[in-house]
């Protein structure tokens, strides 16, 4: 089993086809095996991905309806969701002065440290993290993570 931390663009290409979607789906399909953790934060910003694809015109109404139910079924209830702390905000607030990262990126990478802590203190596996975001991406390996991009690994 391996574990992952996976930040709100690859949860979004979960339900909606993007670049890498073939890719995220079957890392996080339940026979894979795999550990998903993803901050409670993620939430708000996976619904208003899915709403402004549905402004854009990227999904009707009826796309927009499934892709919200099969996320609030899955985050529930197939994902270890981590709620925000203050040790997790106060962290954050520290990674934004040294990389430069957005609030919510920064919000990431600290619930991911902290899943991270988690996982070396029970002796589990690392966690690899999952972005789309280059900042992010580039932030999270000075942190010490093994890091994947699913824009690396196109559809079909």
């Amino acid at each position: 089993m391996a574990s992952y931390y996976a930040d709100s663009s690859v949860l979004v290409k979960r339900h909606v086809t993007e670049n890498g979607t073939d890719w995220v789906r079957a890392l996080m399909d339940v026979g894979a095996g795999n550990y998903i953790s993803m901050s409670s934060l993620a939430i708000v910003e996976v619904a208003s991905a899915f709403h402004r694809k549905h402004r854009l015109g990227e999904l009707d109404a009826a796309q927009l309806a499934t892709a919200i139910t099969e996320f609030e079924t899955i985050a529930l209830h197939g994902y270890g969701m981590i709620d925000v702390t203050p040790d997790i905000v106060s962290a954050a607030y520290s990674l934004v002065a040294r990389y430069p990262l957005r609030a919510y990126d920064a919000m990431q990478l600290a619930t991911a440290l902290a899943v991270q802590t988690a996982l070396q203190a029970s002796g589990l596996p690392a966690l690899t993290l999952l972005a789309s975001d280059r900042q992010l991406l580039a932030a999270a390996q000075a942190e010490g993570f093994t890091v994947d991009n699913p824009n690396l690994y196109p559809c079909g």
